[in-house]
């Protein structure tokens, strides 16, 4: 049976979203007798309302979801280096508990921790932390946009989930104030972080900068989102040992406004105006990778969860339905500047590793 993948083309983001549900109902439905559904949405950026999900998209889901159950709702992020109610407050959720019933804001950072095994840049196993609520929810519904990347290429719903559940000490909330406040380590992050972006171009782009760069941010304080970043290799290795732990039940990307070039958080708009959804996360990714002028082995992370079979990826075993064929949205997205820096991603001793995970498997 083919997984099916709703491609929906409008004028309205909150039309578009609900048609992409509607197009998938009959696979949604079932999964939505749980005790409690959690949407993720990505927050990634603090200035930059390009890089994050649009509240109106939440609403569209809320809409379609409240339609159909009365489950409580818990509209769950944690932000990497600012804070995650100061990314609800800046981008207006924090009035949607007010708006639906059952609905309720968490920061992922601040859940009780359960540890997941990932590897350090040395590909020694390494135990990471990861949201109780997310990584125990029987239906985590990931929000994401479509948006090009620095380090993997391309972001979607599974790293989007990924990223998001995985928990940072880095900052944290002065009871006092309510104010954000960073640790010590927050601190020299955003100082290194700096540092790098007053680099020139040429320098900050080449490899040996790059790979410095993410070893940098990949061991530096106490937070899980930045010890997923171990190099180019690594990191798509990472992503690849977590998706069963963290992958999402229901994809929904946003695509009325997304995002190529300098992505995740600095890239520039794309007029696209789509909307996919699936309950197949795999077959999701893949096609909105496709329709972004990628290739399934352009991809690291996609790729290797392919070859474990963790979804649909080859076309013929994906079907798509809605008012818009692949050829009337397919555009190939502007890729990062650090480009050809991101296909260092292909390592043999990672594969190896992939290859003794699929046969343990098995």
């Amino acid at each position: 049976m083919k997984s099916r993948v709703s491609l929906i083309r409008g004028e309205d983001r909150r039309g578009n979203i609900l048609a992409a549900l509607d197009a998938i109902a009959e696979d949604i439905e079932p999964l939505l007798g749980v005790d409690e559904i959690l949407v993720k949405p990505n927050l990634v950026s603090a200035n930059n309302p390009l890089a994050v999900t649009h509240v109106d998209a939440v609403r569209a889901v809320l809409d379609w979801l409240r339609q159909r159950t009365d489950a409580p709702i818990v509209i769950a992020e944690g932000t990497a280096l600012s804070s995650t109610w100061g990314a609800f407050r800046t981008y207006g959720y924090q009035t949607l508990p007010h708006e639906y019933r059952a609905v309720r804001l968490i920061d992922l950072n601040a859940d009780e921790a359960v540890l997941l095994s990932a590897y350090d840049w040395r590909l020694r196993p390494r135990r990471l932390e990861a949201s109780r609520t997310a990584a125990q929810s029987k239906l985590r519904i990931s929000l994401a946009l479509p948006k090009t990347h620095d380090v993997v290429l391309v972001t979607l719903g599974l790293k989007n989930m990924i990223m998001g559940s995985l928990i940072s000490r880095l900052s944290s909330v002065d009871p006092r104030t309510g104010a954000p406040r960073s640790s010590l380590a927050g601190r020299i992050i955003h100082a290194g972080e700096a540092l790098y972006m007053v680099l020139p171009s040429a320098v900050r782009d080449s490899p040996h900068i790059a790979q410095l760069k993410e070893l940098f941010f990949g061991n530096a304080g106490r937070s899980s989102k930045a010890a997923m970043h171990q190099g180019f290799p690594v990191i798509h290795l990472n992503l690849f040992a977590l998706a069963p732990h963290l992958y999402p039940h229901v994809t929904v990307l946003d695509g009325f406004e997304a995002m190529e070039g300098n992505g995740p958080s600095d890239g520039e708009p794309v007029d696209w105006r789509v909307a996919l959804a699936s309950t197949d996360w795999l077959a999701a990714d893949v096609t909105a990778a496709r329709l972004m002028g990628f290739a399934l082995e352009e991809v690291g992370y996609l790729w290797y969860c392919a070859q474990a079979g963790y979804g649909a990826w080859n076309e013929v075993d994906i079907q798509l339905v809605g008012n818009a064929s692949p050829e009337q949205v397919r555009r190939r997205f502007k890729r990062h500047a650090m480009g050809s820096v991101q296909d260092r991603w292909r390592s043999p001793a990672v594969q190896r590793q992939v290859e003794l995970r699929l046969t343990a498997a098995r």
